[in-house]
């Protein structure tokens, strides 16, 4: 099969590229012709997503809308491969093309901002289908910003990706939560298809002790952008309370960046100097090698997100290193953390610091449950492989091509 994916950038951004620097090799390696077509080259602070050699490489920054669509044409593909772009009208070109399968990352078509989330009275989670009423709710609980045209500019290209939505011939999602999200939003449930995202390697060897009885200290480790609705801020505030119930020194790594990092390396300098058992680190944005060895050197993953995460999928790559997971109960977390198996969940209705907190204490309060959860994650990684992730994507592909 000859498969074209579109997406917006060409560049390591955040989930949805390191997913596709992981599924356009193994569909190559499944036999599949393969071509990468996107709008930017951008930002260009980061990597480029690894292709192979061979792979046809289209950029409607580089050549123009109408060479960069008559290049794609001229390849013939046989399905194309969407995940997101930035402009509706350019959507809407490639869709005259071939038919196509749009895999959803996020919140594409169901929310102004696409954060999903009120921020007023406090931060939650919202449930609401996307339509006119959104724009009376979005000043009130603080859905975005503050500028009307902005609003009102969002809201018509969430509503025109809707709608192009529906001319797709699957919608695929990677939890169950955004599988019900579509569905709420008229989009037949023929088409919308839960393919379980799965771990891109083989899960890690067992460590030969992840907590150092010599220094007697739990690694924590947090992975994402830096921003209010990613939690940074309620696990800085939760750790107070997990250094005194647990009695022992607490270490976090805080990896990432974005634009709340200088805020949380002021709330993290404060706390280190009231409580002389937390440090705190916060290395930047880190190359996948050594993102992988924060992994291998951590005791547990925590993933503060206070928006619903549509599946997060830093879940499962740390599971590849038996790495257990504490979390807010929020979007699509609940598809792969079982509590009590591979980590603990605190409420998301709405999500709290002291509940994050008692999450934390739940994973590391006892070595024999942090030993337990630890083999539980190495489960779930060994049920939910990319092979079998990649064998059910292409009986959607079977599907869409077989009743062109």
């Amino acid at each position: 099969m000859r498969i074209a994916v579109l997406n917006w950038s060409n560049r390591h951004v955040g989930g949805s590229t390191t997913y596709l620097h992981a599924v356009i090799p193994q569909l190559r390696r499944a036999g599949h012709e393969m071509a990468f077509w996107h709008e930017l080259d951008a930002p260009t602070d980061r990597v480029p997503i690894a292709l192979p050699p061979d792979t046809p490489v289209w950029s409607v920054q580089a050549l123009g809308i109408e060479t960069a669509i008559a290049r794609l044409r001229a390849w013939q593909p046989q399905l194309l491969y969407a995940h997101g772009l930035q402009d509706p009208q350019i959507e809407e070109r490639t869709l005259e093309v071939a038919p196509a399968v749009f895999l959803a990352h996020d919140y594409y078509g169901t929310c102004i901002s696409g954060a999903k989330s009120f921020k007023n009275p406090t931060i939650t989670p919202c449930t609401r289908k996307f339509g006119l009423p959104c724009l009376a709710q979005y000043y009130p609980r603080r859905c975005g910003g503050w500028n009307p045209v902005t609003m009102v500019r969002e809201f018509r290209k969430q509503a025109d990706r809707l709608e192009l939505l529906r001319r797709y011939r699957a919608i695929v999602t990677l939890s169950t939560h955004m599988q019900q999200e579509y569905l709420q939003h008229g989009l037949a449930a023929s088409r919308v298809f839960k393919v379980h995202w799965g771990s891109g390697e083989e899960a890690q060897p067992a460590p030969t002790a992840r907590r150092s009885e010599h220094t007697a200290v739990w690694r924590l480790l947090v992975v994402g952008r830096m921003q209010m609705l990613k939690g940074g801020r309620e696990l800085l505030n939760a750790l107070p309370h997990v250094i005194h119930t647990l009695q022992t020194d607490v270490h976090v790594v805080l990896a990432g960046d974005g634009p709340d990092r200088q805020a949380w390396e002021q709330l993290a300098a404060q706390i280190q100097a009231r409580e002389p058992r937390v440090r705190i680190e916060f290395p930047g944005w880190l190359a996948c090698d050594a993102i992988e060895t924060l992994f291998a050197n951590a005791d547990l993953l925590v993933l503060p997100s206070l928006w619903p995460e549509p599946f997060g999928l830093v879940g499962l790559e740390a599971a590849r290193h038996r790495l257990p997971v504490a979390a807010f109960a929020v979007g699509g977390i609940s598809d792969w953390l079982r509590p009590g198996v591979n980590g603990y969940l605190a409420s998301g209705a709405p999500p709290t610091a002291r509940g994050l907190a008692e999450a934390i204490i739940a994973c590391l309060n006892d070595s024999e449950i942090h030993a337990r959860l630890c083999d539980g994650a190495a489960r779930l990684s060994a049920k939910l492989t990319f092979d079998r992730h990649v064998d059910a994507l292409l009986r959607v592909f079977a599907d869409v091509t077989q009743k062109t």
